[in-house]
């Protein structure tokens, strides 16, 4: 078997992007870009991925700890001294290497895969992955002999007036013979008006030496675009999020809206579940069966089980049961563990709280904090009042529970099972189980006072 190895071109700082973050930390669908590149590599039994990284070089690493090994670049100075980094960690070993860019996050996993096929099947020393661009302008020309192999790469400003009609580009994404590679770029100049060392010279070496150079095309130019300014990022985002939302319509998902539904790469969604326009599902969510999200909401990094329906509502870092109602305008925030059944109503937010199946709010609370059990009904404009300023305090609710409207229960406080709290009480005791607890102020009527206000005038 041959062995494999990866080397990931990430060290440009990309002044074009005009932000203080790193460009290839810029996500994509809810992802670094660079982290797009090497997790379509893991995919390809590559024995050893090697980053190159130069600006922001500790965020890469920490976004890619565990996925890659990572050699400096401390000077830009042109793709092949990018790849010549990476000789003390690869330059000795035997075999194929891929060398793809960290800003070109859309190549799929099965064009590398068949990029570095046709490579080892052919005994290339060189394979350039190539896309038919219908506007090649600024892209170097692929040239091809007769036999179809490589002959010449071409670079547009020195480009005759027949190659310039050649509408075969390279894309900067190759397969070496690994030992083929080192030893070219010993040979690689910087003789050149930018004073760099570039990657396609290696072909002209190798060209030289009248070894093979093949090319792989890829069908579709689209997922060779390199990510290098903001309209690159939308349009990079634009194209991944249509494949995403393909996938699942494939898989047996509704997307009412593709175009306005905003899904992230690792988002998992079961069969007849119905996306409505609007959408945003981020992070590693995981949405079941038969359920109906949108119009208009967020989930973020939440799991949610069958048959829920969200609507117009937003989820954060939580867990959510089977046949949940949520919404309108609904807010659930992280840490809290929503159970089976349980219906979560218009303007309620809830905050690091376990709601036990079947219970509900159904409009206008805040619970926080809080532990609420099975079959609890929290009424209109009630509230958890958990926090004095300093800390956070837990509220207990019990099964079978009744807590009347406009409700205010101080934490820390116990409501045991079968309790009924009074509308308008503010609860600062445990509440004993089946008690009614009532804390309010007695009313008073004062009969006759409008008139005595009125004759005061």
């Amino acid at each position: 078997m041959i062995n494999r190895f990866a080397v990931i071109l990430a060290a440009g700082q990309g002044t074009r992007m005009k932000s203080k973050l790193y460009k290839v930390l810029h996500p994509v669908c809810g992802k670094p870009m660079v982290e797009h590149v090497v997790d379509h590599i893991s995919q390809l039994e590559v024995n050893h991925v090697v980053t190159v990284v130069g600006y922001g070089a500790e965020m890469v690493k920490e976004r890619l700890q565990g996925k890659s090994d990572f050699v400096i670049q401390e000077e830009q100075l042109g793709t092949a001294h990018a790849v010549m980094q990476a000789k003390d960690a690869l330059g000795d070993k035997r075999g194929t290497t891929l060398i793809i860019c960290g800003d070109t996050p859309l190549i799929t996993v099965e064009t590398m895969s068949a990029l570095m096929k046709q490579h080892e099947e052919t005994g290339a020393k060189a394979t350039v992955l190539t896309a038919h661009a219908e506007d090649p302008t600024g892209y170097g020309r692929i040239i091809r002999n007769a036999d179809g192999d490589v002959a010449k790469i071409v670079e547009h400003k020195d480009a005759n007036e027949e190659e310039l009609k050649v509408k075969e580009i390279n894309t900067g994404t190759y397969c070496f013979d690994n030992e083929a590679l080192f030893e070219a770029l010993d040979n690689v100049s910087n003789e050149n008006a930018q004073g760099e060392y570039y990657l396609p010279d290696v072909i002209e070496i190798l060209k030289a030496k009248n070894e093979l150079v093949t090319a792989y095309s890829t069908e579709d130019f689209e997922e060779t675009l390199g990510v290098n300014d903001r309209i690159a990022l939308a349009e990079a985002e634009r194209i991944m999020r249509a494949r995403i939302n393909k996938k699942h319509m494939k898989n047996g998902v509704t997307i009412i809206d593709p175009a306005n539904t905003y899904i992230d790469t690792d988002v998992v969604i079961g069969s007849d579940t119905v996306i409505l326009p609007g959408t945003v599902i981020q992070g590693a969510s995981k949405i079941g069966e038969g359920c109906e999200i949108g119009p208009n909401s967020e989930i973020n990094n939440c799991e949610i089980s069958h048959n829920t329906f969200v609507q117009q509502s937003v989820l954060s870092d939580s867990s959510i049961g089977s046949n949940v109602k949520i919404g309108p305008f609904a807010h659930i925030r992280p840490d809290s563990d929503i159970q089976d059944e349980v219906k979560i109503g218009n303007f309620v937010e809830i905050k690091k709280t376990y709601f036990g199946k079947g219970s509900k709010a159904s409009h206008l609370s805040y619970i926080g904090d809080a532990e609420v059990g099975r079959n609890v009904n929290i009424g209109c404009g009630s509230i958890t009042v958990n926090y004095d300023g300093r800390n956070k305090f837990l509220t207990k609710i019990d099964d079978d529970v009744f807590v009347g409207c406009n409700s205010n229960l101080v934490a820390p406080v116990t409501v045991n099972e079968g309790a009924y709290i009074a509308a308008g009480s503010t609860i600062t005791d445990d509440v004993p189980e089946s008690a009614l607890a009532i804390a309010r102020a007695r009313q008073v009527n004062k009969e006759n006072y409008v008139e005595k206000l009125k004759s005061n005038k």
